[in-house]
């Protein structure tokens, strides 16, 4: 047996270059250690859905009405955190296409899981209250027959929405995928302490409580990445990040307040049927806050966002639904929302 190596004649070939994108050649190149301190942590606080208490959760409880107000409410945020598994596997792919540092792409995963788990929570609560929901059930009263209309149309703005971000993947820069991540991050968090503090059943108190504390930690893993990229911005990629914040207050207004009119393709009976169906999950005791405190809450998160983007010479765009003046941004269309939660 021969033990070495064979050496061509005229020395080795060398291999092919590798056309990219593609996530070949593997490298593991870190160079920031804060965000590989984060993911080190986000696998020391991963949590199971299945252990928390849902025994507590008797569908005999509520009424009728209450019961279907906290699906529907389940079926607003399933628009959004349930597309989280699959943008941001979709994030990590590209990720490793552009060959980002690995601290990036790992965090990116840690998120993917993360989304997960809140998915699975939407998934367990409308099993247990509405067996079939969200849209595989016979509607038969009024109400219920509203509730499904609306769902139905609510996936349907989901959908337009996905497809503009397989566009967006390749389409823009990290900086300004990552202004959309962040203000679904800071949205997320600004949820889901509210609903943890304001609750009245200790199963969603737990829930919430354990999703705000992921999302506060992906708000982290943004803002670090952001730091990064944010420097040396063009004026024109400045201007794109000023779009994808008003575009972002347009998309996560639906779970975080109500949609803004003009931009979601809806009947004009959602709104009326939405605020019906709300008051029943706020009269269940979800601890869905008022009109008033949901504004109030959008205003503070807005004002965060506000300070930190303007720090690096970000125009912020006026949110006339919510008296903040900024800079006027107009014709935003379905692919220029980056949906993410």
């Amino acid at each position: 047996m021969a033990d070495k190596p064979t050496v061509p004649e005229g020395g080795f070939w060398p291999a092919p270059e590798i056309p990219q994108p593609n996530i070949y050649p593997m490298e593991w190149r870190v160079e920031t250690d804060r965000l590989a301190a984060i993911y080190e942590k986000s696998k020391r606080v991963v949590w199971n859905p299945a252990d928390l208490p849902w025994d507590e959760l008797d569908p005999d409880a509520f009424t009728p009405e209450q019961r279907l107000g906290l699906m529907y409410w389940f079926a607003v945020l399933a628009n959004f955190d349930a597309s989280g598994p699959a943008v941001f596997a979709r994030a990590t792919i590209h990720a490793f296409e552009q060959h980002e540092e690995d601290p990036v792409r790992k965090c990116f995963f840690s998120i993917t899981r993360d989304e997960m788990n809140h998915e699975e929570c939407c998934q367990r609560t409308i099993a247990r209250l509405w067996p079939g929901g969200p849209l595989g059930w016979e509607p038969r009263t009024d109400l219920e027959k509203a509730a499904h209309n609306n769902i139905g149309w609510l996936y349907h703005n989901g959908g337009r929405y996905w497809q503009g971000y397989n566009t967006a993947v390749g389409k823009y820069s990290l900086a300004v995928l990552f202004t959309s991540f962040m203000m679904g991050e800071m949205a997320a968090s600004t949820l889901f302490h509210g609903m943890a503090s304001g609750t009245r059943h200790p199963l969603f108190g737990e829930m919430f409580k354990r999703i705000g504390r992921d999302e506060s930690r992906h708000l982290q893993i943004c803002m670090t990445i952001l730091e990064n990229e944010w420097p040396g911005l063009t004026e024109d990629v400045k201007g794109q990040i000023t779009k994808q914040l008003r575009a972002g207050f347009v998309f996560l207004s639906m779970i975080l307040w109500e949609p803004p009119e003009g931009f979601w393709d809806l009947p004009p009976y959602f709104l009326a049927n939405h605020r019906v169906l709300m008051r029943h999950a706020r009269e269940a005791g979800l601890g869905v806050l008022s009109f008033e405190e949901q504004a109030e809450n959008w205003r503070v998160a807005m004002a965060r966002v506000r300070a930190i983007v303007e720090r690096w010479g970000i125009e912020f765009p006026a949110i006339p639904e919510l008296d903040i003046s900024g800079v006027d941004v107009t014709g935003i269309e379905a692919e220029d929302i980056i949906p993410v939660f």
